[in-house]
């Protein structure tokens, strides 16, 4: 029995998707309605045991599918670690992006006095800017502008809702 479960347990994991109870009953050399039963109480036992994948089975057909008593660890594994904090540097490059988009790198740089290319590359990867085009002077660099990620991430319906910020006495002044 165990090795006939292992069986179904991999075609189910490998197929990805619900599989014919009859191609299940031609792989096992049973009828349909064995496999039926094979696969209820295959289901009837994994359930017994806790395990993690489950099959799933239907009159027609049956699939791997994740236990439901576990999805809060796997939720975890999908759900960004919020308390991560994101670098001044990072912050900054974002903050130029945002207000005086589009925006070269050269730009950027010029703005904040240093090299940016790994905050920019790690806000491309965050999805919070991208390329929108490229500025018509030699070299043609590249235009970066934010995302619509970037509105979501914070909170807000289009550009025009950004603070305005104003430098006052070498101190910066959210408005």
């Amino acid at each position: 029995m165990e090795r006939t479960y292992s069986i179904i347990e991999c075609a189910l994991f490998v197929a990805g998707e619900p599989l014919p109870v009859v191609e299940l009953a031609r792989i096992l050399d049973l009828s349909a309605d064995e496999t039926r039963t094979l696969l209820k109480a295959m289901e009837r036992d994994y359930r017994a045991e806790g395990r993690g994948l489950l099959p799933l089975v239907t009159d027609e057909s049956a699939q791997l599918i994740s236990n439901a008593d576990y999805v809060s660890y796997v939720e975890e594994l999908f759900v960004p670690d919020q308390s991560r904090p994101v670098s001044q540097s990072i912050l900054e490059t974002l903050a130029t992006v945002a207000y005086r988009q589009p925006v070269t790198r050269a730009e950027i740089e010029s703005v904040r006095g240093v090299r940016c290319e790994y905050a920019v590359a790690q806000l491309q990867k965050m999805n919070l800017i991208t390329p929108v085009g490229r500025k018509d002077t030699v070299g043609k660099p590249i235009l970066y502008g934010t995302t619509d990620n970037f509105l979501r991430k914070f909170g807000i319906h289009n550009l025009d809702e950004l603070p305005l910020v104003s430098v006052e006495s070498g101190e910066l002044r959210v408005e």
